[in-house]
């Protein structure tokens, strides 16, 4: 009966994503449509306006035949001029998720990569909401390593894609005199938006993980396996700079590691600094001579703006009021 129930619900996904890309390539045939129609009749005419009207009279029963949904159609066409692309890409996600996307994201590769991502992570609308506001595409993969001299490509590659500069922790809320363990307990207290920002592919093995070595007691302050490169991370944190030596630390941590929870099928550990600030020159060099693969990224509580934009930023409440629903103009 579980068997059975799985064929099930694998049945009702697959075809609700079969739905859904048709609903997609469908829109943006229109779109292509009311590009054409513009074009020939010129952008001053009401295209926009006598479609929606034709298309309710024909489908009243249907929705999504507004003149504004209809703009976001003749965008999303302009947006994506190859079908065949929109049929590999953006049509494997909902269209309120590619709306988002239009409104939010200008650069084509950008929108492109948020859409992949979006596939490959099922990130609901929201959560697509929140990675682009946090710059996720900006921040990828830009963490200082010394990956390309200590592991073997494509895993060096691969995991130089995993980590990020900054890590964004807004869902935490630290006062001025936190220490390390105030973050540690904050990230756990948090796991799942935790693991969201690290990323697909992180499970939490333990924090406070305890080695023995030489007789002597250490503990990792975080913990991971990745499925996906096949290793343990261990996540160093610090409140405060960068320091050379942090590295040195993480070096002997990820010594020990290897010979003591690495199995033989594993790939070397891998070691993530993670500071409240640094300087990647000096971060740079402190990671040069080292055999062990260590990366160093910051982490913020929210994304930095300048006092006096902060200040001058209107409220959410006072957005709504002064604005309302925005709508897309029609040429």
């Amino acid at each position: 009966m579980a068997e059975l129930k799985g064929h099930i619900r694998e049945t009702q996904v697959r075809a609700a994503l079969a739905v859904n890309s048709e609903l997609v390539q469908l829109y943006w045939r229109i779109g292509r449509q009311i590009l054409q129609r513009q074009q020939q009749q010129g952008w001053g005419a009401k295209v926009i306006g006598q479609l929606a009207q034709d298309l309710r009279q024909e489908f009243p029963e249907a929705s999504g035949f507004s003149p504004r949904n209809l703009k976001y159609m003749r965008a999303f066409a302009m947006a994506w001029p190859d079908l065949a692309i929109v049929q590999q890409a953006a049509a494997q996600i909902p269209w309120f998720h590619n709306c988002l996307l239009l409104d939010k994201v200008k650069d084509p590769a950008e929108r492109a990569w948020y859409v992949q991502q979006t596939i490959d992570n099922g990130w609901s609308r929201n959560v697509l909401s929140a990675q682009v506001e946090s710059g996720l595409y900006h921040r990828q993969g830009r963490a200082v390593s010394n990956f390309s001299r200590t592991l073997p490509a494509p895993q060096s590659e691969l995991a130089q894609q995993i980590l990020k500069d900054p890590y964004t922790f807004d869902f935490l809320s630290l006062g001025p005199e936190a220490q390390e363990r105030d973050l540690e307990r904050g990230l756990l207290g948090h796991v799942r938006s935790f693991l969201l920002e690290l990323g697909k592919g992180f499970a939490l093995v333990g924090s406070q993980y305890h080695l023995e070595v030489g007789g002597q007691d250490y503990y990792l302050d975080l913990v991971f396996y990745h499925l996906k490169l096949r290793c343990f991370v261990i996540i160093d944190l610090k409140m405060g700079e960068f320091k050379p030596e942090d590295s040195g630390k993480m070096n002997f941590y990820l010594s020990a590691a290897d010979d003591l929870l690495r199995h033989p099928t594993d790939q070397p550990t891998i070691g993530l600094v993670l500071c409240k600030s640094q300087n990647r020159v000096v971060a740079e060099y402190a990671l040069r001579g080292l055999s062990q693969p260590i990366g160093v990224a910051e982490w913020q509580l929210t994304r930095a703006l300048p006092a006096e934009l902060r200040r001058s930023l209107p409220t959410s409440e006072e957005l709504d009021a002064a604005l309302g629903a925005p709508e897309l103009p029609e040429a």
